[in-house]
């Protein structure tokens, strides 16, 4: 059975940003389009909007959200195949179920009613850290998310993390026509001696070199599977998470891996993931890897 691609409405304009990507996405990897309301998000995301109307205003709010978001869908791109759902339920709960028949979650980065200058909505930050398939929050500037840079950027660490979120940003690569950046990064450790300052155990040029070397041992099975994805590899000094906060200013999409451990039910993001879901200009993707 074809996996349909997921995204959660609220009416907010970050969801409608959402659905905008999501739709382009769908038309891209031929995937059919579920847009979902939850009809009780108002508990989590704010005051909803009233209406004149003797039917409950819930069901009157859900009609009206999934119709607009449909037609919007439609308007983009009518050869998208989309259906809609404003189901009961809270909206993790919905989304974090919709996970285990969905190819990916779509988000917007933040809800109807989040408090002004919160940087990412308790539901998109809940449900990319503890959803079975891959979540993209959309966010960042218009040429982002436009896909006017043409390059998907994914972070790689330890190989045994990251090989879904290879996987998933090499696909993204392909139905794209787009180059793919590859980054590692490291850091030069030191070490404090007993009788001396603080020195450097090694050579910058040797940190960078083995870097450079595990970043190319990680990215040799996907590049053989994915031969017309034209790669570029650098590996960057500094923190993770700050070397890709910087690539993504010129990036469609950052893809990054996300360890779920069996029977760890709280948030499962690391500290890359976590930054990029707040800081990132550009929609991210967080790939669930097992442990």
């Amino acid at each position: 059975m074809e996996l349909s691609l997921v995204v959660g409405v609220d009416g907010s304009d970050s969801s409608l940003q959402a659905v905008d990507w999501a739709v382009d996405e769908a038309a891209r990897l031929g995937l059919p389009l579920r847009l979902v309301y939850a009809s009780l998000w108002e508990r989590y995301e704010g005051s909803r909007p009233s209406f004149s109307t003797d039917r409950p205003a819930d069901e009157v709010m859900a009609e009206h959200i999934v119709a607009s978001c449909a037609e919007r869908a439609r308007l983009r791109n009518p050869e998208v195949k989309a259906s809609s759902d404003a189901l009961p339920d809270d909206a993790v709960s919905m989304l974090l179920h919709a996970a285990h028949e969905s190819s990916a979650l779509v988000t917007g980065s933040r809800g109807r009613g989040e408090v002004t200058g919160l940087l990412l909505g308790s539901v998109s930050l809940t449900v990319a850290a503890r959803a079975v398939c891959p979540v993209i929050v959309v966010r960042g500037g218009e040429r982002n998310r436009q896909g006017s840079f043409g390059r998907v950027v994914v972070g790689v660490g330890d190989s045994t993390e990251g090989s879904a979120a290879l996987r998933f940003a090499f696909r993204e690569a392909e139905a794209r026509g787009c180059a793919l950046h590859a980054v590692r990064a490291w850091r030069q450790p030191a070490h404090k001696h007993v009788n001396s300052p603080l020195i450097v155990d090694d050579s910058a040029v040797a940190h960078e070199e083995r870097a450079s070397a595990l970043l190319t041992d990680a990215l040799r099975d996907a590049v053989r599977d994915h031969p017309e994805v034209d790669v570029l590899r650098q590996a960057f000094e500094g923190p993770a998470h700050k070397v890709l906060l910087d690539v993504s200013a010129d990036a469609d999409l950052v893809v990054v891996g996300a360890v779920r451990r069996h029977g760890h039910f709280g948030l499962q993001l690391g500290r890359v993931a976590h930054a990029l879901l707040h800081h990132a200009e550009c929609p991210v993707a967080v790939v669930p890897q097992r442990a």
